[in-house]
């Protein structure tokens, strides 16, 4: 694990934020560390976010490794829920269609 992001930005706290308002909030927030491309060589990417609501922070997160040249990557979402609850698991995989949910 290499932490290759960094937030370039400041941004609004997203609770309260629907799914539109928190992609303008993070549009541009993050950017890839100096010397990240030399980590992220020839290995596969995986965005690990806490929890995916929107998917907004897995896109931006998606879009700055993009526009950094280290290729496509992809996202993992950890979720915790209690005991019974139902969670529903499905893929990430286009960084210009955030999910909506």
């Amino acid at each position: 694990m290499v932490p290759v992001l960094r937030q370039v930005r400041p941004v609004a706290d997203q609770a309260g934020l629907g799914a539109r308002e928190r992609r303008a909030n993070l549009a541009g927030a993050l950017g890839v560390r100096r010397g990240a491309g030399r980590l992220a060589a020839g290995v596969r990417i995986v965005l690990v976010d806490d929890v995916a609501t929107t998917g907004a922070t897995l896109a931006e997160a998606a879009r700055a490794v993009a526009e950094a040249g280290l290729g496509e990557a992809q996202g993992a979402a950890v979720v915790a829920a209690p005991h019974g609850a139902f969670v529903r698991i499905r893929p990430f995989t286009r960084t210009d269609q955030p999910c909506r949910e």
